[in-house]
């Protein structure tokens, strides 16, 4: 131990004051006389971080003694009180707290602490010549005696990032209110929030060595003082005041991210409601709003952006480019590693960078999510200076040791968007796995067994259907199906298909979480299926199986590149028995099932086939089924976007538009615009919407919109009557086809002034933007759809539009929401148009879509034009 009778050793007391740790290195610098310099200055960096924390945390004096014994430093930091326990943390070097005792324990030669009946001493040395005389470090945290609260599927990564940004907030509100710069906080207050911090800190950290593991999701049984309540209500409140302090920038730390608030809220609630008598409720379940709620569990590392097939590009909160893939980077014209380290800001258009900025600024500053969570449309900018148009879909994600990253998931406008997809093998949701499924006891009675083995066997084929009738796109319910096989039949298993070159692809390789990393390197493209490939992976290709594979893989040397390839698979993933299988389709091979399991404890066996052959049979079909379904979606998609018009271009005119398809439907609808000139000089301006989302609704707004082209350029009538004949030649062709639409027709010389001529079929009305702001709906020339009453005439309407207006035609996908008055919605969409009056058409465009148009059930297309009369 430190020796306190070291010679030369004196001591001195200090107030409990920010200023005793200045002091205190006075004092050690004084005492230590003679000694080696570079050890004097180490001592006083270190009793300035014990001093510090006797202040915050023991909150009494401080007595110091130091003294030099054969070179070697004594330095004792002692406080008066002894029940409060050190509790070290394993903080990262950027991390702005819980430095002071690793900082200890890394540059002494030896350390320790002394409890006593009144008063605690931590002690350190430091011996001349270079390194310490042994590894140091603090005695492990011990369980605290108490009253048990359970918490169940504590996220460890979102755990260790509030807990640092709870402490650092403490630690600068302590020094803020003693320096009497926030108010509202007593002393208190402070000091219950503190001691109470300090006490779940320990409590939690000696759950976790106590029970140590790998898994994202942990429950944790913490013993805290059955009176805990009342001073974890004061943390609650005084940590709030401290938030509210750093929204109004009164301290330098930055509020905490809504899902570190979130998960704050959750343990205060799961504190006091136990010790109240209720039930413990689980993190998985607990709801939120978008960009709060528990989304996702797994700790962030780079490999999940790099494996996974959707554009991915994660930010850190410098908004720097930390990571991209190659899917992201093919979309946007660069090389992955070319955009690693770039500020984010190289893919936003320069119309919207500002605002880019002003929101990922808010949200450090404030806490408050705006696109987290939701699916935004808007363009990202290629390397060579073209708009992509895509859906962005925004998550918070924690790093393993507590920092936060930002995982953006970019999906192509006319396409769908997933959620955010995690490389095979990774759980992509925050609900926790399922307990591994042990294989069932027999009963001893052989009917009771068998009727339980076959139920377990109809639950597996109805779970893994239902895993991939259910999910958004092909490789997303492969991972589910994946998940579903290594919970219940397998400890890992791959699924490799046929590509359209007549290739194979290895879509997933699903394992348990324990089992280490993903291997990588067996992922994606496979070599060829060769006349010399000959292994059971080539034959299940070839339509043989299922074939059982008894053995581990034979260490013999092969010819063919797939089947080493395989060999190689097997061996990495550890494969003591196996069975491949082929999946065939419309008489067809589409590809190949393994599953595999480690350890000669339960091994497949013959009596596994059945279940594996009608297990292929069944994801097989689904496969298909999606495939199929993708193809008419990716058919429907092209249609659409072959009709999305090149508008004119007019000196005197201001034209943009945007088409977005639903994020919550299906890829395609029948939401059109259009915009050309007539050949009398008049513009023409259409929106429209063909009821359905599929296919047929995009044949038929192709339909539609070629007659009406048609129409208005061959017979230039106004408005209402190229409706009106629309409407017959709609009725005509096509009987049950039914659709909304604005005809609009906008006259005027260069100069002024304009005037827009319109009619409408069971369409929202058009808005006229102000440059000053103001807004009204143009609501003449209203009437009912097309597909109703080819017959009845049609109304017609007549508006001014100023010099620098704005007239915006759109579809209802922008303002309508289930369950919300239209009148609501119309009212929303002035608020925001008449924000963006003096704001370019891209700007408003764009800023119309992120606003209103993000998470929509429908289609949104959006036209506005402006008139801008030569100078």
């Amino acid at each position: 131990m430190g020796d306190p009778d070291a010679r030369g050793a004196s001591s001195r007391r200090f107030p409990q004051a920010p200023k005793s740790a200045a002091q205190a290195r006075r004092f050690v610098r004084a005492a230590l006389g003679d000694a080696a310099p570079d050890l004097i200055d180490t001592a006083q960096l270190l009793v300035s971080e014990l001093v510090t924390n006797v202040v915050l945390h023991a909150r009494t004096e401080v007595e110091v003694a130091a003294g030099v014994d054969d070179d070697t430093v004594h330095v004792r930091v002692s406080d008066r009180r002894p029940e409060r326990g050190l509790v070290p943390h394993a903080y990262p070097p950027y991390a702005g707290t819980g430095q002071g005792l690793p900082l200890v324990a890394k540059l002494s030669s030896r350390l320790g602490v002394e409890t006593g009946d009144a008063d605690k001493t931590v002690w350190f040395e430091l011996a001349p010549g270079g390194p310490p005389r042994r590894p140091a470090d603090w005695d492990p945290v011990v369980a605290l005696d108490g009253a048990t609260v359970t918490l169940l599927d504590v996220p460890t990564a979102l755990y260790a990032a509030a807990q640092q940004h709870r402490h650092t907030l403490l630690h600068e509100l302590a020094l803020a209110v003693g320096a009497g710069h926030v108010p509202g906080v007593g002393p208190e207050d402070l000091a219950v929030a503190l001691d109470m911090s300090h006490l779940l800190t320990a409590s939690v950290t000696a759950a976790l060595r106590l029970r140590p593991s790998e898994q994202a999701l942990r429950s944790l049984p913490l013993s805290l003082p059955p009176d805990s309540g009342p001073a974890v209500r004061t943390l609650r409140a005084v940590l709030d005041r401290a938030e509210e302090a750093a929204r109004e920038e009164l301290l330098l730390t930055l509020p905490a991210l809504p899902r570190q608030r979130l998960f704050h809220q959750w343990l205060f609630d799961q504190i006091v409601g136990q010790f109240a008598g209720s039930p413990p409720t689980a993190w998985t379940v607990v709801p939120g709003d978008q960009g709060t709620s528990p989304s996702e569990l797994v700790a962030w590392d780079a490999g999940q952006v790099l494996a996974s097939r959707v554009p991915t590009i994660a930010a850190d909160e410098r908004n720097r480019i930390i990571a991209a893939n190659g899917p992201a980077a093919d979309m946007l014209g660069w090389h992955a590693d070319d955009l690693v380290g770039r500020p984010l800001t190289t893919l936003v258009p320069d119309h919207l960078r500002r605002r880019h900025v002003t929101a990922f600024t808010s949200l450090l500053l404030s806490g408050q999510p705006r696109i987290l969570g939701r699916s935004v449309p808007l363009p990202a900018l290629h390397r060579d200076g073209r708009l992509i148009p895509v859906r962005l879909f925004v998550q918070q994600q924690e790093t393993a040791d507590g920092r936060t990253v930002f995982v953006a998931q970019l999906s192509p406008r006319a396409s769908m968007p997933g959620s955010v997809t995690l490389p095979p093998g990774r759980p992509r949701s925050l609900r926790q796995r399922e307990p591994e499924r042990p294989p069932a006891r027999a009963t001893g009675d052989p009917q009771r067994d068998a009727d339980r083995s076959a139920l377990e066997r109809l639950s597996l084929l109805a779970d893994t259907a239902a895993a991939l009738s259910n999910a958004p796109g092909l490789h997303e319910g492969l991972e589910q199906v994946g998940r579903i096989l290594t919970e219940r039949l397998a400890d890992w298993c791959a699924v490799d298909l046929f590509t359209e070159n007549a290739e194979v692809e290895r879509i997933s390789i699903t394992h348990r979480p324990s089992q280490g990393r993903r291997p990588e390197e067996y992922e994606g493209r496979l070599p060829p299926v060769s006349d010399a490939a000959r292994g059971p992976l080539a034959r299940a290709l070839r339509g043989a199986g299922p074939l059982l594979l008894a053995e581990p893989p034979p260490s013999s040397p092969v010819t063919s590149a797939l089947d080493a390839h395989y060999l190689g698979l097997l061996r990495t993933m550890g494969a003591d028995s196996a069975v491949v299988a082929p999946l065939r389709a419309r008489r067809q091979i589409i590809g190949a099932l393994t599953v595999a399991r480690r350890g000669r404890g339960t091994p497949f066996g013959e009596g596994d086939l059945p279940l594996v052959h009608d297990l292929v049979s069944s994801l097989a079909l689904g496969v298909d089924n999606l495939r199929l379904h993708q193809e008419t979606r990716n058919i429907a998609e092209r249609l659409q976007r072959s009709l999305l018009p090149r508008l004119p271009d007019v000196a005197h005119l201001r034209l943009a538009a945007r088409y977005a398809a639903s994020s919550a439907t299906a890829q395609v609808g029948g939401d059109w615009y259009d915009a050309f000139v007539l050949p009398g000089g008049d513009i023409s301006m259409v929106i429209g919407d063909v009821s359905g989302h599929n296919l047929d609704a995009a044949i038929a707004m192709s339909q539609l919109r070629s007659m009406l082209r048609g129409i208005a350029v061959d017979r230039q009538e106004p408005p209402e009557t190229v409706l009106r004949r629309l409407d017959l030649a709609n009725h005509s062709l096509y009987h049950e086809s039914t659709a909304t639409c604005v005809y609009a027709l906008l006259k005027g010389p260069e100069d002024g002034p304009w005037e827009l001529v319109h009619s409408s079929a069971g369409h929202p009305p058009p808005l006229l933007v102000g440059a000053d702001g103001d807004t009204r709906y143009l609501e003449g020339g209203a009437g009912l759809m097309l597909g109703v009453d080819p017959a009845l005439t049609r109304p017609r309407g007549r508006d001014a539009v100023p010099a620098h207006s704005t007239v915006l035609l759109y579809t209802d996908g922008l303002i309508e929401r289930r369950g919300e008055h239209l009148d609501v919605a119309l009212e929303r969409l002035r608020r925001h148009a008449g924000a963006l009056a003096r704001e370019p058409l891209d700007t408003l465009c764009d800023e119309l879509l992120i606003g209103l148009g993000a998470d929509g059930d429908d289609d949104i297309a959006v036209l506005a034009v402006r008139p801008v009369p030569p100078r």
